[in-house]
């Protein structure tokens, strides 16, 4: 802590010292500057950027349906679903069809739509849902 200076007084300062001066709040009265190695202090930011990047891979969830799964059963996938989203994974949400079931697939439709409407606060579709295989409707929710 140097105190208030004059511009190029802090300026003669900084180079004296083979340092740069940085201004660091720009709003206050007087102007808040420091003096530091500013390439230095860019490449520690980098560095910790890239640090914080590699913390977490992001890893795609499975959750699987049947058109005939029952309403609690659906609110425990999306709780379940939910957390997955919490912890920055992508939840693919399947609704498998077999038999006679194909004959509704409306309901496997509805039932993603719905799931994605629950999750919206915390997600957005990546990917709408869409028949796959002809046997497996499956949607991609990403976290926001």
């Amino acid at each position: 802590m140097i105190g208030i200076l004059p511009t190029l007084e802090a300026l003669d300062l900084a180079q004296r010292e083979g340092l740069d001066l940085v201004e660091v709040n720009p709003n206050e009265r007087p102007p808040v500057c420091r003096i530091m190695d500013y390439g230095k202090y860019k490449y520690e930011q980098k560095k910790r950027q890239q640090q914080q990047a590699k913390q977490h891979q992001v890893h795609v969830k499975e959750i699987r349906l049947r058109p005939k799964t029952g309403a609690h059963d659906i609110e425990v996938k999306v709780k379940r679903a939910r957390k997955f989203l919490e912890a920055k994974d992508k939840v693919r949400v399947n609704v498998l069809f077999r038999g006679r079931e194909h004959a509704h697939r409306e309901i496997g439709q509805q039932m993603l739509e719905d799931i994605a409407e629950q999750l919206s606060d915390v997600a957005k579709i990546e990917k709408p849902p869409s028949l796959e295989g002809g046997r497996v409707m499956a949607m991609v929710l990403a976290p926001k």
